[in-house]
C-alpha cells in the first residue's frame, strides 16, 4: 500500500527558526529543515518514516499556531 504525504512535513510554524534544535511543530532537526530541498527521496523517505514512527504524524492535523 502507498502511503500519499505532502511534499514536507513542515506544518507552518518552526521553531527551529527561535533556535529549538527540533522543531516542536514538525519534529525535524535543523539540518533536516534547512536541507529538506536538497535531500534524496531516500533521505526524505527516511525522515517521513522516523517521523511516523515517533508519532509526529505531521501534516494530519492542525499547526500549533492554528489551536492558539
Amino acid at each position: 500500500m502507498s502511503v500519499t504525504r505532502k511534499d514536507s512535513p513542515c506544518r507552518g510554524f518552526c521553531t527551529t527558526a527561535l533556535g529549538d534544535d527540533v522543531c516542536k511543530s514538525c519534529g525535524r532537526t535543523f539540518e533536516e529543515v534547512t536541507f529538506w530541498n536538497q535531500f534524496s527521496e531516500e533521505q526524505k523517505q527516511a525522515v517521513w518514516q522516523r517521523l511516523e514512527k515517533a508519532g509526529d504524524n505531521p501534516g494530519t492535523g492542525p499547526s500549533p499556531a492554528e489551536t492558539a
